[in-house]
C-alpha cells in the first residue's frame, strides 16, 4: 500500500515537471514575464488578482510588454503610455477580439457589444454608435434627460438639511436612471424594488469580476458554479438582470411603434423587422437584451464611482471646490442650467472633473482584448488567440506624461494661461476600436451632474471628522471607502423649467422636463 501511494505522488510529481517543462517551452513564443508554474501559472505571484501595483513591480524587471500565466492561459501586458497607446493603436484590428473563456461566455453568451467578436460584434457596435447619435448623445436634446437627473439629485440632497448622508445610493440613482431613460425611455422612483434590485445586481456581477473566484470558475467551472456560493449569487443576479431587461422589450412589443420619443428599444426593434431575411443581420432580441446590459454594466458603475470620488475630493481639497464654484458663479450665475456646451466657457471646472478621472482612474486594467491572428506588439511576437491587458492606471500615472503623477492637480488640464488643453496621455475610455461606447454620454454626464452639485452645494464634512480616506477599495472599479459628508445648499436653485435657461433648447424640450417632474411628483 505505501509503495502504490509513493509511486501515485512521483507520477504526480513528474506530470507537474512534465507541464513545468510544457510552460517555459511555450513562453519562448511570447513576450519576457515572471517564470509560470504548473496548475498556477503566475496567479500565486499574483495572490488571485490582477493588481496595478503588482503589475507596476513586473514591469520594472521585465520591461513595459511582459507576459503572465494565468494557470496555462499566457496574457500580455501593456505598461505606460507608450506601450498601451502603440499596443491597441499600431495593429488595431489585430487585438481588436474579445476573449470567449468561460466566465466571459457565462455573462455575455457570446452576444451584444462588450464581449461579441468579429462581423456580431462590427454590426452591434455600429448599430449602437448610429442609435445613440440619433437619440441626441452629445446633441442638446439629450441634456434635458441630464438635467433632469441632476435636479432629483439636487433636490435630494437639499432635503437633508445639510445633515451627514453617505451619497452612494442618490448617486447610482441618477446614472442609473440615466441609462434607463436612454434604454428604457422612462425612469424608476428611487422608491422602485426592481430599480433597487437592478442596481443591486450590478453592483454584484461587477465586483466578481476581478475577485479571486473569478480565476477560480475559470479553472475549476462545474465545481463553483454547484458548490460556491458568491458564484451562484452572481449568477442569480445575472439572470435577474436579463428578466428585467426581457419585460421591458415585452413591453414595448406590446404598445406598438412609436413615431417620437423612441429609446434604444424601439429603434433595436425596427431594426430587427427591417432586417428580416437578410442573412447577414445579426439583429435579434438576444442580441438587444445583451446590448442593454453590456450598457448598464458600463454606463452605471464607472460613472457613479467617479462621481463618489468628485464629491470626496471637493470635501478633502475645498480649495479647489471654492474656485469651482467661483468659476461657476462668474461665468453662468444661480439660475442657468448647466449644459455640456458650458464647458468650453468653465476651463478650471473642465479641468477638475478631468483630473477627478485622472487621479480616481477607477478602471485600472482595460477589459482584456484578444489577438484576432498572429502579431506584433511593439516588436514582441503575440500569436492568435492571446489575451491583452492595457494597464490604464499606467497610462494615468505615466511620470512621463505628468507632471505631478501621485497629487490631485487639476493644472494638469490648464495651460500657463489658465486655458483648458487636453493631454494625449488621458485614457480613461481606453484607446483603439474597443473605446468606449458610451463615452460621450459619460463625460456629458460627468460634466452637468457635478457642475450642478457645485452650484447648488457647498460639500464638507461632518462635524468632529477631521481627514477622509482616500485610498481606494480594489475590486473591477476602484471605488473610495464609505464616507460621510454634509450638503450646504449655496444658492436658491431655479431655472429648472424656463427655457430660457436651457442652453438653447426649444420650449417643447422644456415641457418634457416639467412633465417629468410632475410625473414623479405622483408618483412619490
Amino acid at each position: 500500500m505505501l509503495a502504490v501511494s509513493v509511486m501515485l505522488v512521483l507520477f504526480a510529481v513528474f506530470l507537474l515537471f512534465l507541464q513545468f517543462l510544457k510552460l517555459q517551452w511555450m513562453r519562448r513564443q511570447f513576450p519576457p514575464g515572471p517564470t509560470p508554474f504548473p496548475i498556477f501559472g503566475n496567479l500565486l505571484q499574483m495572490n488571485f488578482q490582477i493588481h496595478h501595483e503588482i503589475l507596476k513591480k513586473m514591469a520594472k524587471t521585465h520591461g513595459n510588454v511582459f507576459t503572465l500565466w494565468l494557470s496555462n492561459i499566457p496574457v500580455v501586458v501593456l505598461q505606460g503610455f507608450q506601450a498601451v497607446k502603440e499596443g491597441l493603436t499600431v495593429h488595431a484590428e489585430d487585438v481588436a477580439g474579445r476573449p470567449v473563456k468561460h466566465a466571459f461566455h457565462l455573462l455575455t453568451r457570446g452576444n451584444g457589444v462588450m464581449f461579441s467578436n468579429g462581423h456580431l460584434w462590427k454590426q452591434q457596435r455600429r448599430f449602437g454608435l448610429a442609435t445613440m447619435r440619433k437619440m441626441g448623445v452629445g446633441k442638446r436634446d439629450q441634456e434635458y434627460r441630464l438635467q433632469e437627473e441632476a435636479g432629483h439629485l439636487v433636490e435630494y440632497l437639499r432635503k437633508t438639511n445639510g445633515k451627514p448622508l453617505d451619497p452612494t445610493m442618490p448617486v447610482v440613482h441618477t446614472v442609473s436612471n440615466v441609462i434607463c431613460s436612454v434604454i428604457f425611455g422612462h425612469r424608476f422612483s428611487k422608491d422602485d424594488e426592481n430599480f433597487h434590485r437592478l442596481i443591486e445586481s450590478i453592483d454584484t456581477i461587477t465586483a466578481f469580476g476581478n475577485s479571486v473566484l473569478f480565476f477560480v470558475l475559470e479553472m475549476f467551472p462545474w465545481l463553483s458554479m454547484n458548490f460556491l456560493a458568491p458564484v451562484k449569487q452572481t449568477l442569480s443576479s445575472i439572470n435577474f438582470v436579463r428578466n428585467l431587461l426581457e419585460m421591458e422589450v415585452e413591453g414595448h412589443k406590446e404598445r406598438g411603434k412609436q413615431d417620437e420619443n423612441k429609446d434604444f428599444i424601439d429603434y433595436y426593434l425596427d431594426e430587427i423587422e427591417k432586417t428580416k431575411g437578410d442573412d447577414d443581420a445579426t439583429y435579434d432580441e438576444e442580441n438587444l437584451i445583451q446590448t442593454m446590459f453590456d450598457l448598464f454594466l458600463a454606463g452605471t458603475e464607472t460613472t457613479a464611482t467617479t462621481l463618489r470620488w468628485a464629491l470626496l475630493y471637493m470635501v478633502v481639497y475645498p480649495d479647489i471646490q471654492e474656485k469651482v464654484q467661483k468659476e461657476l458663479d462668474d461665468v453662468l450665475g444661480c439660475s442657468h442650467l448647466i449644459c455640456y456646451e458650458d464647458r468650453k466657457k468653465l476651463p478650471y471646472t473642465n479641468a477638475v472633473i478631468h483630473e477627478i478621472q485622472r487621479y480616481s482612474n477607477v478602471v485600472l486594467i482595460a477589459l482584456p482584448r484578444q489577438s484576432v491572428k498572429d502579431t506584433l506588439l511593439l516588436g514582441f511576437p503575440v500569436p492568435k488567440d492571446t489575451l491583452i491587458l492595457a494597464n490604464i492606471d499606467s497610462v494615468l500615472s505615466d511620470p512621463g506624461k505628468w507632471e505631478t503623477p501621485d497629487q490631485f492637480n487639476p493644472d494638469h488640464f490648464l495651460d500657463k494661461d489658465g486655458n483648458f488643453v487636453n493631454r494625449e496621455a488621458f485614457l480613461p475610455f481606453s484607446i483603439g476600436h474597443r473605446v468606449c461606447m458610451g463615452e460621450l454620454l459619460a463625460r456629458m454626464e460627468l460634466f452637468i451632474v457635478f457642475s450642478t452639485l457645485l452650484q447648488a452645494f457647498t460639500f464638507t464634512l461632518p462635524e468632529g471628522v477631521k481627514e477622509a480616506n482616500t485610498k481606494l477599495v480594489f475590486g473591477s472599479t476602484m471605488k473610495p471607502h464609505p464616507y460621510q459628508l454634509c450638503a450646504i445648499p449655496r444658492i436658491t436653485f431655479m431655472g429648472w423649467l424656463s427655457p430660457l435657461h436651457c442652453c438653447g433648447l426649444d420650449s417643447s424640450v422644456s415641457r418634457q422636463v416639467g412633465r417629468g417632474y410632475e410625473a414623479e411628483d405622483r408618483r412619490e
